[in-house]
């Protein structure tokens, strides 16, 4: 329990006081800070209602001419309501702190390269290299190459974007769970992550390297 220090009542640790619905200067966890479960499905629409909300009844600005305590706790709820609506807006972050939350990191295994993209990553890798040393190619060779480089680029887009669709289902069936996430589970979505962060690495490559390529 924590004091309100604007009607002095004792109040469960959250943003904001159940009675008076003033700030509190609670230290509780960013699913909390919003009022929401622990969940990984978030509903982006119920996420900006609750963060305006909040955000309107507990800006300083409200409790300019209240004591330093309050205005301290509103300073301190706000602080932490737009660090919690900032995490738990992306999926990516969201699930990274769910994952901290639970005593995991998504990098815990450390640099390797997952097993099912580290051929693609070797691949792709010289096939850049080949690409960046083609200016002098003749048109029909650059042309090739750079067709060779796009399918490459579309082929990482469909492969994202089958992974989001297998995080989505990921995390529904992590929020199904009602004890402890079972180890199992967890690994899927620390693969996820981190083939997801790989691939996401090669695209931006792929990008730049498309972008810095000289107009024929």
């Amino acid at each position: 329990m924590i004091q309100c220090p604007s009607c002095g009542r004792l109040a469960e640790p959250s943003l904001q006081c159940s009675n008076c619905s003033g700030p509190l200067p609670a230290n509780v966890d960013l699913f909390t800070a919003l009022g929401l479960p622990r969940k990984l499905t978030i509903a982006p629409e119920q996420l900006e209602a609750t963060y305006h909300r909040l955000g309107r009844e507990l800006h300083p600005d409200r409790f300019a001419a209240a004591r330093p305590e309050v205005r301290k706790a509103s300073l301190t709820a706000t602080s932490l309501l737009t660090r919690a609506y900032r995490t738990l807006r992306d999926p990516i972050s969201r699930a990274n702190y769910w994952l901290e939350l639970h005593g995991r990191k998504a990098r815990e295994n450390g640099s390797r390269v997952p097993a099912d993209v580290a051929e693609m990553v070797f691949d792709i890798h010289e096939e850049l290299a080949e690409f960046a040393q083609s200016r002098n190619a003749v048109p029909a060779d650059a042309s090739d190459l750079t067709e060779r480089v796009n399918e490459r680029r579309m082929e990482i887009v469909n492969r994202l974007e089958a992974l989001d669709r297998e995080l989505a289902a990921t995390f529904c069936s992590l929020d199904q769970v009602q004890d402890a996430p079972p180890d199992e589970s967890v690994a899927q979505l620390l693969s996820i992550l981190s083939r997801r962060a790989y691939l996401r690495t090669l695209l931006r490559d792929i990008e730049k390297a498309l972008d810095t390529r000289p107009s024929a």
